[in-house]
């Protein structure tokens, strides 16, 4: 009897597997041979961490962001203390996204602030570096992914905020290369966050040769500032950079994100974002 029910169910068996593989096909994303022409973006953000009412805030900021799916984010000032959940955890969770979040203060300590980076793509590899002096409490964080089954090599940080601390971003962004240089195995990558400073400021030039300026290489000549007026009606400054490997990706394109108030007049941050789409170029 057993038997007989056991043939009698198989070819339903087989059906409702067949049908399965399909529908989880047709979910799955295409994927290029190798990854070569994948693309993929990227969106960088200065939060602001919990100031001028995050809790209006922070659904300009999800929302933005969802409407946008962006692969990986790099989100900068993002704090957690007694009464405020890390930041980068609750952007994460509410889109779905898996996250890195670094930070000078100890694992242990209820309040820490740093970089975070989000993906909706498992995270292969992570690392992180303290930037000096140490005593700025700068990071830079980094993860691997896959876009189509090749990897990319994302990193994300801050660096200082003065107008008079030129040197000291320098400093730091020497740090931030070097930690560059130690994970190098070939991987494209990306080098996102605030710097701080305008992408031709002499403290930004080691950047030059190596490195594609998304935005500024799409709207060449503009004066773009990402330093929302509405807090810095002074600063009219491009300081939030994208910026890609030579010569390993094509820029398809790159603009301003999350440069508009909600109709009671509350901004996301008192930085906009910026978001570029890339195709990784052929393995060479």
């Amino acid at each position: 009897m057993i038997r007989t029910l056991a043939r009698l169910l198989a070819p339903v068996a087989t059906l409702v597997l067949l049908n399965a593989c399909a529908s989880n096909a047709s979910r799955a994303p295409a994927a290029s041979a190798g990854g070569d022409g994948a693309t993929f973006s990227v969106v960088t953000l200065n939060i602001y961490h919990d100031r001028d009412g995050w809790d209006r805030r922070r659904p300009l900021v999800i929302e933005g962001l969802r409407e946008l799916r962006p692969d990986v984010i790099g989100l900068q000032e993002v704090l957690q203390h007694e009464t405020l959940r890390n930041q980068a955890e609750d952007i994460a969770e509410a889109l779905g996204y898996q996250y890195h979040f670094v930070s000078t203060a100890p694992e242990e300590e209820a309040k820490r602030y740093g970089n975070a980076i989000l993906t909706r793509h498992p995270i292969l590899a992570r690392s992180e570096r303290r930037l000096r002096p140490l005593e700025d409490s700068r990071t830079v964080a980094h993860v691997r992914i896959a876009v189509d089954g090749r990897p990319v090599d994302v990193y994300d940080t801050h660096l200082h905020h003065t107008a008079e601390g030129g040197a000291m971003r320098a400093e730091q962004l020497a740090d931030v290369l070097a930690h560059i240089d130690e994970n190098d195995d070939g991987t494209p990558l990306v080098l996102m966050g605030d710097f701080n400073a305008e992408a031709d400021r002499p403290e930004l030039q080691p950047l030059a040769e190596r490195y594609v300026d998304t935005l500024g290489s799409t709207h060449p000549g503009k004066n773009i500032t990402t330093l929302n007026p509405h807090y810095f009606p002074d600063r009219h400054e491009r300081i939030d950079h994208v910026f890609v490997q030579r010569g390993r990706f094509e820029v398809l394109e790159a603009h301003r994100v999350l440069d508009r108030p909600d109709a009671a007049g509350t901004w996301p941050s008192d930085h906009f974002g910026v978001m570029a789409r890339l195709r990784l170029s052929p393995v060479r």
